[in-house]
């Protein structure tokens, strides 16, 4: 009896599997589908937007799941899953990771040296032990809080230029764009506001060509307001909900 059991429950677990990997597999197709959609409408080529799947709400099995259908880019807001995820996914060397939230200068040491992407930057002692502890240039998106919130992080965008000009000391920092959230309830004609003022942000430092800021791409767009984040420039989107949605 214990063995029929037995093998009923695997049958089960590998039915299970096999509907999970389904859903993910639809969820994949919608989001390349929208973004695509968006990226026609806005006369945009369709390789001018990276997305980045963000799996801090699942666990390994999950992700390399996602990994193994074909996505390459990942991300982690908080060390300790970072580091777990990372080393339960090092037998894939093509992907890319991104480190999204803050990052705690003292933790700094044990993530910095492991990312392709820090899209958190927002201050000069942060700066200062990325500086320390990268053994090479580290691609980072300087964060900007566009909407003033105060619950926010990021720096004001009056204080962007000023700050990005103070990074030239550090050779191992290279400014690649600038990242920002909207407000969680913003509308439509808001999110357009906030998105298109990051993108003339964007648009004005890249014009300076610095060399340690060529400031080329911005990060913003998540999975509730990427179609408009698209609309208006971005060039990766970082999305969760939607690619893990039942």
């Amino acid at each position: 009896m214990r063995l029929v059991h037995r093998h009923s429950l695997e049958e089960k677990n590998k039915e299970d599997s096999g509907l999970i990997i389904q859903q993910l597999q639809q969820n994949i197709e919608n989001i390349q589908c929208r973004v695509d959609k968006v990226c026609q409408i806005s006369h945009r080529s369709i390789d001018s937007v990276q997305t980045i799947c963000v799996s801090k709400s699942v666990d390994e099995l999950t992700t390399k799941a996602v990994v193994d259908l074909g996505v390459t880019h990942l991300a982690e807001n908080r060390t300790e899953k970072f580091l777990k995820k990372y080393q339960a996914l090092e037998s894939y060397p093509s992907l890319t990771w991104h480190f999204i939230g803050n990052l705690q200068r003292r933790k700094v040491k044990d993530v910095i040296n492991k990312i392709d992407y820090f899209h958190a930057l927002d201050t000069q002692r942060l700066a200062n032990e990325i500086q320390k502890r990268a053994e090479t240039s580290i691609k980072c998106f300087v964060q900007v809080n566009i909407s003033g919130e105060e619950s926010k992080q990021g720096i004001s965008p009056e204080e962007v230029n000023s700050f990005i000009q103070d990074l030239k000391k550090f050779d191992k920092i290279e400014v690649v764009g600038l990242m920002t959230m909207a407000p969680i309830d913003a509308t439509v004609e808001e999110l357009k506001y906030y998105f298109s003022g990051m993108k003339k942000l964007q648009t004005q430092i890249a014009s300076k060509k610095l060399t340690h800021a060529p400031c080329t791409e911005l990060s913003m767009g998540m999975s509730r307001d990427f179609e408009e984040a698209i609309e208006c420039g971005s060039t990766f989107i970082r999305v969760g909900t939607d690619f893990f949605k039942k």
